[in-house]
């Protein structure tokens, strides 16, 4: 019988997140609830039966503060608040290197803090689809026409039917994920816009199975989103 796996979150709050305005990080702001954005995030995962350990990355000027709220919500599975790097990629893998002394019978959820909406159904799908898959991501199809673009002009539109807008969670086994984030950096040039993206450039024969998103399952990007 398999060993069973230990799914660990790793919610990624180490952005300033410039496109809201102000000088706090939008994942510290509140939502119409009067709570921030990552507690929303965090809870999730904290209310989630398949997660076993939480972790979250954070910009280093602003760790004290996730201390603070981790201690007014006294979450127990988050075990560690982890300095975040420059870019999303350098977050990510200093989540990663967090982790090289565990058992590698383990998986690592990367989530955007700034999803705070995500349903404990696309939990559990990604918990089923795990037992199949070394690498899993969220996505949703595209609605609205797309336009390839160049100089201001329309050059291309092309069909829908062949693109979905990714989302996060995306978890994958440890050393799937490890394996691809040291190739990335051996490369030195890291070309990718989230971590499906390195599994895919770096690691090509792994497949990524696709779990179905939700609409709720947005991101904060502007001010106008945290209403």
């Amino acid at each position: 019988m398999p060993t069973p796996m230990n799914n660990i979150a790793v919610i990624l709050a180490g952005g300033i997140g410039s496109r809201v305005g102000g000088k706090t990080p939008k994942q510290l702001l509140p939502l119409e609830d009067g709570r921030s954005v990552l507690e929303h995030s965090v809870d999730a995962f904290e209310q989630a039966s398949c997660i076993d350990e939480i972790a979250i990355v954070m910009h280093p000027e602003w760790m004290d503060a996730a201390k603070n709220i981790c201690e007014k919500n006294n979450w127990r599975k988050v075990t560690k608040i982890i300095p975040g790097g420059n870019e999303r990629w350098e977050s990510s893998w200093h989540a990663i290197l967090a982790y090289t002394e565990e058992d590698s019978q383990i998986s690592l959820w990367l989530h955007d803090a700034a999803r705070p909406f995500v349903s404990q159904r696309i939990l559990s799908d990604i918990a089923a689809a795990l037992e199949q898959h070394d690498a899993v991501t969220v996505a949703i199809p595209v609605t609205d026409t797309l336009y390839r673009v160049a100089d201001s002009q329309v050059k291309e539109i092309p069909a829908r039917s062949g693109y979905m807008r990714a989302q996060t969670p995306q978890a994958f086994h440890f050393d799937t994920v490890f394996q691809a984030y040291a190739r990335a950096i051996e490369s030195e040039t890291v070309l990718a816009t989230d971590d499906a993206g390195i599994v895919r450039k770096y690691a090509p024969a792994t497949k990524i199975y696709i779990v179905q998103g939700e609409e709720a399952n947005r991101k904060i990007t502007y001010s106008e989103d945290l209403k």
